[in-house]
């Protein structure tokens, strides 16, 4: 077993999750990152790369088992894997919405539950749900079928603090808003510079993975523009 903290993230070939291997890496910790199309960052090679799709049934058990076998350990998730479809709750299909809930929801909570018995272990485990602000609001129609998926991420970041606690298990909701991504800027006339820069969902990130046990954070919102709430 290694004696640096372990996380697992997922999503973590660009944007956001790219961004929050490289500051983890840059904090100490050992990094294993899930991708549909694993290669190695650009950051350098001090990272576990695993073959990840978050549609596959037995994807996130397959994922653990090997990086329990390369570290011997896991402290955090990470679930940065993500889509969005912008369909209003009429005009989106049974399938597009199946989509949405399997990759944003339900692949989520089936990573946390399989390294439960790690998280456990370590006694201050920590799991972190990419939200977004879409999980807090409904700010258009075109954003409502994403943003059923993403209110009930913020559940499952809320579930797992509950179920957690005692064990030592802090779980956090990231609910931001525009992040200069490919994601981001395709669905926004905002330039990518006034969106918030994925460095910085990293540092936030990073700094909430590393609060003791007794600074609890349930939800943390950010945004690039002003709201009434955020």
């Amino acid at each position: 077993m290694i004696d640096r903290r372990v996380a697992l993230i997922s999503g973590a070939s660009r944007g956001i999750g790219a961004a929050i291997g490289e500051r983890l890496v840059q904090e100490g910790w050992a990094v294993s990152l899930g991708m549909r199309r694993p290669q190695q960052p650009v950051w350098g090679l001090e990272a576990h790369l695993q073959a990840y799709e978050a549609t596959g049934a037995e994807a996130e058990a397959d994922w653990v088992a090997a990086a329990l076998e390369r570290f011997g350990r896991i402290d955090a998730v990470v679930a940065n894997a993500g889509i969005m479809l912008p369909k209003s709750v009429i005009k989106a299909s049974g399938d597009e919405m199946r989509a949405m809930l399997e990759v944003n929801v339900l692949a989520p909570q089936r990573l946390a539950q399989a390294a439960w018995p790690a998280l456990k272990a370590s006694g201050r485990g920590r799991v972190a749900i990419l939200a977004s602000l879409s999980g807090k609001r409904v700010k258009s129609a075109r954003a409502g079928a994403y943003a059923m998926s993403k209110f009930a991420a913020v559940a499952l970041a809320h579930g797992l603090r509950h179920e957690g606690f005692e064990h030592g298990i802090r779980a956090t909701a990231i609910c931001p808003g525009f992040v200069a991504t490919d994601m981001g800027t395709s669905l926004s006339d905002r330039p990518a510079e006034a969106m918030t820069d994925p460095a910085d969902l990293a540092r936030i990130v990073a700094m909430i993975l590393d609060l003791p046990n007794e600074a609890s954070v349930a939800e943390f919102a950010v945004n690039c523009q002003l709201e009434e709430s955020f």
